[in-house]
């Protein structure tokens, strides 16, 4: 087995469309940029749910660590090589029992738990985005070890734009997907309660969703946005609203923190652990339209508040959450995975 001190880092990945896919894209090229050498190989997504019926890659002979997606079959995984892997949510996690079907909730315990159970002790080290994540997931694979590295931002890329004060009407964003763990029944009655004085701009889903629960006419569709076009939404935007009841931790919030959005959300799994109540937006003691709606008049009521909210949740972003902070940790993580590699071998 190769132990040079340098990681060379190896990603086998299912490419599913997910937020996983972003973040595995992103890290890889991090780390190239900084001079670790980095390679992802897509696998499709039948590798997830029928994995027999594809062929098994081969890991590229320069690399000295695997990083994972926990849910990626083991059947991908080589032997010879120490294996580090990331939980993005726990799916079995009771809370997000009310949000699945029951064929999901079949999927998740009869075959993805045993996936995940098998990868994460299996793993050399285990690394979860949140400590909410962490927390749930040792509670479901009973893990005592879980490190927690949290998601990065692109802060040179995702900026915000230089005003002093909010549009009129006030624009709320909502960028996610169309499914009731995301909350997005509560975006008509949200803008119902809101009126005249806000607008709500949002976008579809990656199946290209957008009229599951149809809103009110203070409303307009984007479509299904990414690269650049998501960057304007976000910056020719006033706040993101995001009405999640369970994340493990979203780059959606990240990003728009990042291009200096203060973010109205519910005090709910991870979210407290990326936006302070008041300071970098406003968290919703409840699930409840009224809840969110209150945030939104609060926030834009007072343009010096939104404006000292703005720059808060942009320094937060810089300061906590960026890609170089997230680069660096696992930089450091793969350095102490080789370095027992070597100490054992």
């Amino acid at each position: 087995m190769k132990n040079d001190r340098q990681p060379a880092v190896w990603f086998p990945a299912v490419r599913c469309g997910s937020g996983a896919d972003v973040f595995t894209k992103r890290l890889c090229n991090g780390l190239n940029a900084i001079g670790i050498r980095a390679e992802i190989t897509w696998l499709p997504l039948r590798a997830e749910y029928a994995p027999w019926t594809v062929p098994i890659p081969k890991p590229p002979a320069w690399a000295n660590i695997v990083h994972i997606n926990s849910w990626l079959h083991p059947r991908f995984l080589p032997q010879e090589l120490p294996v580090v892997a990331t939980l993005h949510l726990c799916v079995h996690d009771s809370g997000l029992i009310p949000y699945k079907s029951r064929l999901q909730a079949l999927y998740h315990r009869h075959w993805i738990y045993s996936i995940e159970s098998v990868n994460l002790h299996h793993a050399r080290c285990v690394i979860a985005v949140s400590r909410y994540t962490a927390k749930q997931a040792k509670a479901a694979f009973d893990i005592d070890e879980i490190e927690v590295i949290y998601n990065g931002v692109d802060c040179k890329r995702f900026t915000p734009a230089q005003r002093d004060k909010p549009h009129s009407p006030f624009r709320l964003l909502y960028v996610g997907n169309w499914s009731v763990r995301k909350g997005v029944e509560l975006l008509a009655p949200i803008m119902k309660n809101l009126g005249h004085n806000f607008k709500l701009y949002y976008t579809a889903d990656r199946q290209g969703r957008h009229n599951r629960y149809p809103l009110p006419t203070n409303s307009l569709n984007l479509g299904r946005l990414s690269g650049e076009a998501l960057i304007r939404s976000y910056r020719q935007a006033d706040a993101l609203l995001f009405p999640s009841r369970l994340e493990g931790l979203p780059l959606t919030v990240l990003e728009a923190m990042a291009c200096g959005l203060p973010v109205i959300a519910a005090d709910v799994s991870s979210l407290p652990e990326l936006i302070q109540h008041r300071v970098t937006g406003w968290l919703a003691m409840d699930h409840t339209p009224s809840a969110f709606a209150d945030g939104a008049r609060a926030i834009a009521s007072d343009p010096i508040r939104w404006k000292a909210m703005c720059q808060a949740a942009r320094q937060s972003a810089v300061k906590f959450f960026s890609e170089e902070r997230q680069q660096e940790k696992y930089v450091k993580l793969y350095l102490d995975v080789l370095s027992r590699e070597k100490f054992y071998s």
